[in-house]
């Protein structure tokens, strides 16, 4: 079977769904590949099952600190914690997904679909059946990413988990270890402790080492206080014994025996089995793309999300989507495209504006660079660091509330180039710094932004009155 359409999507996660959906509103037929679940990770094994996990112990730490009006005993029901994650993922059916698709007009192909030539996708079915998709305009590559397994003896015959399965775990093992010490690692290990787990975190270094140090020290701290055993080493190789139990062995310290080991290591493109030596570039490597998310050397093939390896989070990818949407429509409806930065046809963002949060025990929210980017990056540039445990909203949000913002200046430009939160609920303080980030509002206008009393948005009143005494 043979079918010509205006845009081939291979994909159909978040960022596939908006690129589609973005071509077909002006005016491209549309077809979208996928050989899973219709929405991809993010909505199955990551970012909702993960942060449905996670908000259940964060909501009854924080009304633990409250003064004592929930006792210090109150433990969560680890079933329906599940039983709500399962209703995040619609039990694993993607229906509702299928359905949106087809509300949109944007047609779905089930199968594996690979490059087999120049704007030409075969889709391979589940019963072997093919269908050769050719595109008149472009081809969009939205397959994501997937987990690293690193080079350690044994790691790969112990059969270890990883984010996918720790995610969709049906039932809680009596222990875990992770291995890595970055977001996911962070995040599931404070989701699985906060379920009753018995939780070890293998990490070669210090945590979420791509923020700033505080942001790393203060998880660590917490992450112990709640009782997960933290290891600073880097496992030689890991068994599998007959009973199940994992055994992490190091050189320079005691194993480590465990139920279940997750792997939480880093992130592979998912490309190794896409076609891409037909097009001339390398298998299972990044595609690397324009600020029009364009690959280079290609005048119709496009990578948008993970695949290109900007920067490897959800809301980047969907950004991207909508940029890459946008130029695929104008190239095709023979308008002119905008390359200047901060259009709508340019991921200016990726570069020095990406937002992110942690949902770790205390949370940790950041956008653009950090103290130690912008000094590699040559800005000239000061730091501004603040208690935000002594901001009247956040006494009133939590007892004993922990937590630290820093502001990152540049001079020349007298404008915020980076903000880290750390504390409980930051994720909502992250969003102001994101937009004061892309618009390069001036500080001396950032004055008369005033906060509204008594709320935790006062830390900015606090880093600016900082910055002003030279402090």
């Amino acid at each position: 079977m043979s079918r010509t359409v205006d845009l081939v999507v291979i994909g159909a996660g978040p960022v596939g769904e908006n690129v589609a959906d973005y071509a077909h509103q002006s005016g491209l037929s549309v077809v979208i590949v996928e050989s899973e679940l219709v929405g991809g990770e993010c909505s199955y094994w990551a970012c909702m099952p993960s942060k449905a996990l996670i908000r259940s112990g964060a909501a009854l730490r924080a009304a633990k600190r409250m003064g004592g009006a929930i006792p210090e005993d109150t433990a969560l029901d680890p079933l329906k914690v599940l039983a709500r994650r399962d209703s995040f993922t619609s039990d694993w059916s993607d229906d509702g997904q299928v359905e949106w698709l087809e509300g949109a007009g944007i047609e779905l192909v089930r199968g594996h679909g690979r490059l087999t030539g120049e704007r030409e996708v075969t889709v391979t079915a589940a019963d072997g059946s093919t269908t050769v998709l050719t595109a008149t305009h472009a081809v969009a590559v939205c397959t994501g990413s997937a987990a690293l397994l690193p080079d350690i003896a044994g790691l790969t015959s112990v059969e270890p988990w990883t984010s996918r399965e720790a995610t969709s775990v049906q039932t809680l093992p009596a222990s875990v270890a992770f291995l890595g010490g970055g977001v996911v690692a962070v995040e599931l290990a404070t989701a699985y402790r906060s379920l009753g787990v018995d939780v070890t975190l293998v990490a070669r270094s210090g945590l979420l080492g791509n923020t700033e140090p505080f942001a790393g020290e203060l998880v660590e701290s917490s992450l112990r206080e709640l009782g997960v055993t933290i290891v600073h080493a880097s496992p030689t190789a890991v068994s599998r014994a007959a009973d199940g139990a994992v055994t992490l062995e190091f050189d320079d310290r005691d194993a480590v025996t465990t139920a279940e080991l997750v792997v939480a290591t880093g992130r592979t493109p998912r490309t190794d089995d896409l076609g891409l030596e037909t097009v001339g570039l390398e298998p299972g490597a990044w595609i690397e793309v324009d600020d029009q998310l364009l690959a280079h050397g290609s005048d119709w093939l496009y990578a948008v999300g993970d695949v290109n390896h900007r920067a490897l989070l959800t809301h980047q990818g969907k950004y991207q989507a909508r940029a890459a949407g946008a130029v695929i429509a104008a190239r095709a409806n023979g308008e002119d495209v905008d390359t200047s930065p901060w259009s709508d046809h340019a991921a200016t963002a990726d570069h020095r504006a990406v937002p992110q949060v942690v949902f770790s025990e205390p949370e940790v929210a950041a956008v653009g660079l950090t103290a130690a980017q912008a000094e590699a990056a040559g800005i000239d540039h000061r730091v501004v660091d603040y208690d935000l445990g002594g901001i009247a909203g956040s006494s009133l949000h939590a007892d004993g509330y922990t937590g630290q913002a820093r502001m990152v200046v540049d001079e020349e430009r007298g404008v915020i180039i980076g903000m880290t939160f750390v504390g409980q609920d930051v994720a909502e303080l992250v969003h102001a710094a994101t937009i004061a980030v892309v618009g390069e509002v001036p500080l001396h206008r950032l004055w008369h932004a005033v906060p509204s009393y008594p709320t935790m948005s006062e830390i900015w009143l606090r880093l600016l009155e900082t910055y002003r005494s030279g402090a």
